[in-house]
């Protein structure tokens, strides 16, 4: 899940003034250093690297501009995406590129959706979700199993599977140590980390049984 933090504030002053809308504020940059920062470098959606740089991200609105004008100066809204193969193929493209006005069932910065407990990854490297209709739009919205996310999803798998087997048996202080030193008191987290900490939470959670 992302965590928001205080929304920048040049974009509450905007807000305040009137006729605002996205297009004319003018502080992207620094939106885009906030968004950066509270999602640790790291893709809303893919979990993969982004960059404070209009050349190395987008800003992508949760809920469009197009049908939701009225959220589209909400800092909740707003998360920071990566470019998901902007100019190529439609087949290749992921993310916000592919989603573009369509509506997603669950926010990733939405503390109640708990995202993460409606994903799993497979030893493949594909994410999934139980819910039928979420799974549906991993995969036809957000293209999130496209062959090169799925591999880059099991490279890190496959290190954190290496570090279990060679340290059996593992007591549950050191998951938990596995578990912070990826989440905790970083400012930016490696390329699809959440797939390490999901494998490291489903170990930690059988331990404890």
């Amino acid at each position: 899940m992302i965590a928001k933090a205080a929304e920048p504030q040049s974009l509450t002053q905007h807000r305040a003034q009137a006729h605002s809308d996205y297009n004319n504020y003018p502080q992207k940059d620094g939106l885009r250093t906030a968004l950066v920062s509270e999602q640790k470098g790291l893709c809303c959606y893919c979990t993969g690297r982004i960059r404070a740089d209009a050349v190395a991200m987008k800003i992508e609105h949760w809920q469009c501009q197009a049908t939701y004008p009225q959220h589209q100066l909400a800092y909740g809204n707003l998360l920071g995406a990566c470019l998901g193969g902007h100019g190529q193929p439609a087949a290749d493209q992921h993310c916000d590129t592919r989603k573009a006005n369509r509506d997603l069932q669950w926010n990733p910065a939405t503390a109640a959706h708990m995202i993460e407990t409606r994903l799993r990854y497979l030893s493949d490297g594909t994410v999934e979700s139980t819910d039928a209709v979420f799974n549906d739009q991993l995969n036809s919205i957000l293209g999130l199993n496209l062959q090169h996310l799925k591999n880059n999803r099991k490279a890190v798998l496959d290190t954190v599977l290496d570090w279990w087997r060679t340290v059996q048996p593992v007591p549950k202080q050191r998951i938990q140590a596995q578990i912070d030193q990826r989440t905790n008191h970083v400012a930016e987290h490696q390329p699809f980390s959440p797939v390490a900490v999901w494998f490291l939470q489903q170990k930690l959670g059988a331990a404890a049984a």
